[in-house]
């Protein structure tokens, strides 16, 4: 099953990294970030910190996606953001609730992830056509959470932070190869 995801996750990093050359008018601070922050961490300290930061990833996605939804005419488009919203800030009141078993928010690695979700949510308020803008942010912010996923399913011993993981990783990259397949 491990060694299943991690080939998932894997393949999920290399067709975003393909990708991302297409791109390059978009602020991707947080595509390719190999978030060492968490590699030096264990235990506590690394569900802390993944949790710290996994939150305001998810409320960018969250941001991200009602950006588009007041433009959009795609239907498509229109269920990607629902869906996203949805799921996403069911994980947000996850990870939290979690989060005061665990000393509460890291403020500093929480500051460091908006700092580096604030242009992917800002290019898609910004754009002229916003579903692609949603569509294309929407790859390099699903894999940077696919990497800190993968790190989880290696540091973590939380059961229930390791089906957190396993969940982002599944559904995220499902949904980067919908989107990869919608801007074709």
């Amino acid at each position: 099953m491990t060694k299943t995801l991690l080939t998932t996750v894997f393949i999920a990093l290399l067709s975003t990294a393909s990708t991302q050359n297409h791109h390059s008018g978009m602020n991707h601070s947080a595509a390719g970030a190999n978030h060492k922050e968490l590699k030096d961490l264990s235990g506590k300290a690394f569900d802390r910190a993944f949790l710290s930061m996994m939150i305001p990833h998810h409320e960018a996605a969250v941001d991200m996606s009602k950006a588009v939804l007041p433009t959009t005419k795609s239907a498509q488009v229109k269920a990607w953001a629902q869906a996203i919203i949805k799921a996403q800030n069911t994980e947000i009141t996850l990870m939290k609730r979690l989060l005061t078993t665990h000393g509460g928010s890291d403020k500093a690695m929480a500051t460091q992830m908006n700092s580096m979700m604030a242009g992917m949510v800002k290019d898609v308020h910004t754009a002229s056509n916003r579903d692609r803008a949603f569509a294309k942010g929407m790859i390099p912010h699903h894999a940077s959470a696919i990497e800190m996923a993968s790190h989880a399913l290696k540091k973590s011993k939380n059961p229930t932070i390791l089906k957190l993981a396993r969940d982002i990783v599944s559904s995220q990259t499902k949904e980067i190869n919908q989107f990869r397949a919608y801007l074709k």
